[in-house]
């Protein structure tokens, strides 16, 4: 019986991507084998070598793609000029959040360092494109609690990815802070705020 599947168009390297993706978001990263990916896409399991030498290869540059989701979402909030000083660091913490746990597969992969080579170079460029752009709203801030521009943003990326890691694994529920009744992250991000003043 013929596959069904056959792959018919002329970007392989692309589809190896999407059909990568719609394994992950459905099975996890467990569920994203080279010969997996090739099976959804329709071609034999040796095909994907020509783009992606290995599985570490692939996961690579699929999360290269998922933290320009996250860049990319963070970026355009901060083209909105009526954004306050706090809204505009707010926006890198609830990109985060919210990307989490909304795709929570594709968020647990990013930071998989047994499965995603963390020293590529286009997976660090992306992720660099985050941090300097979080650096550059930090360091216009007065004062800044006394620390340096990276100290202070390495506890905010800290702060929240250490909030969705433990939301995603069922560790934190989704409460509101009992005192000012916000929703328990964005309290964080107040908290945080706060210090920086």
């Amino acid at each position: 019986m013929q596959n069904q599947k056959t792959f018919h168009h002329g970007n392989l390297k692309h589809a190896l991507l999407q059909a990568a993706l719609k394994l992950l978001d459905e099975h996890g990263a467990a569920g994203v084998t080279i010969r997996a990916v090739a099976k959804e896409t329709g071609v034999s399991h040796a095909a994907p070598v020509n783009h992606y030498k290995d599985r570490r290869t692939l996961l690579t540059a699929l999360a290269c793609e998922l933290f320009k989701e996250i860049v990319s979402t963070t970026l355009t909030r901060l083209e909105d000029s009526s954004l306050t000083d706090k809204e505009r660091i707010f926006s890198f913490a609830v990109a985060l959040c919210d990307y989490g746990l909304a795709h929570p597969n594709r968020y647990q992969l990013i930071w998989r360092s047994d499965l995603v080579d963390h020293q590529d170079a286009g997976l660090l460029a992306v992720m660099d494109e985050l941090y300097d752009a979080l650096c550059a709203e930090l360091s216009e801030l007065p004062g800044k609690a006394g620390c340096d521009t990276d100290t202070l943003a390495v506890s905010l990326w800290s702060m929240a990815h250490g909030y969705i890691d433990m939301r995603l694994t069922g560790m934190f529920e989704p409460h509101n802070d009992s005192v000012t009744h916000e929703p328990r992250f964005r309290a964080m991000l107040e908290l945080y705020f706060r210090s920086l003043q």
